[in-house]
């Protein structure tokens, strides 16, 4: 007679696994994410005409020109970093005009931009870092609504922001949110953008901005 063996099923022990929902985290700017080039910034009063079309007075004066053969191009928007300070006083400039003889790490801010960065234009030159802004040249109603805002508050410059959220209310209507960092000699806002648009004609329906 064979002796009896009772065989029981076996199973293996699975491992727990929790599935994780995938979330979108919007990035603000980062300088650890950007190549810097650290150069020299002059200043300007500006004129009357610009070889970009754009006037020095776009985004109350924060504006820059750079050389004809730099790799930056009218329009796109640069963020400043003045290496000289302690503390690393940034804003953001447009590119307004072009300037030769400028090599590709020297720019030329307007006078206003310049103070900005909380020196004297009486020193004239400047040890800067230059940051290109590709997040925000990507999002074009972020771009308007930093506009917007620089213009809305005088006195202060944008010197951060980042993406909050985008959001689709219908098949004709489009919510962006954008968040600003904007800095005086006396004190840093923060100010929450929000644009309302139609995707199919490219139209604002309504933008309101407001303090956090």
């Amino acid at each position: 007679m064979y002796p009896y063996f009772h065989l029981r099923s076996y199973t293996a022990p699975q491992p727990m696994f929790v599935p994780t929902p995938f979330v979108y985290y919007p990035h603000p700017f980062d300088a650890m994410r950007q190549q810097g080039i650290r150069g020299i910034a002059t200043w300007t009063d500006g004129g009357e005409t610009t070889k970009c079309g754009i006037p020095w007075s776009d985004q109350e004066y924060m504006t820059a020109a750079v050389g004809e053969n730099s790799p930056f191009r009218c329009g796109q928007m640069l963020k400043i970093r003045n290496m000289s300070a302690p503390y690393g006083r940034e804003i953001i400039v447009k590119v307004v005009d072009e300037v030769p003889g400028y090599q590709d790490n020297e720019i030329n801010l307007h006078r206003r931009a310049f103070q900005a960065l909380g020196v004297n234009p009486n020193i004239g030159r400047l040890n800067i870092e230059i940051f290109p802004s590709p997040q925000l040249e990507e999002e074009k109603w972020g771009k308007y609504l930093l506009e917007v805002t620089q213009a809305a508050y005088p006195g202060y410059q944008v010197t951060d922001y980042k993406t909050v959220r985008k959001s689709r209310i219908s098949d004709q209507q489009i919510r962006e949110t954008y968040e600003f960092q904007l800095q005086s000699p006396q004190e840093t806002i923060t100010v929450q953008g929000n644009v309302i648009y139609n995707p199919n004609t490219d139209r604002i329906v309504s933008f309101d901005i407001k303090e956090m």
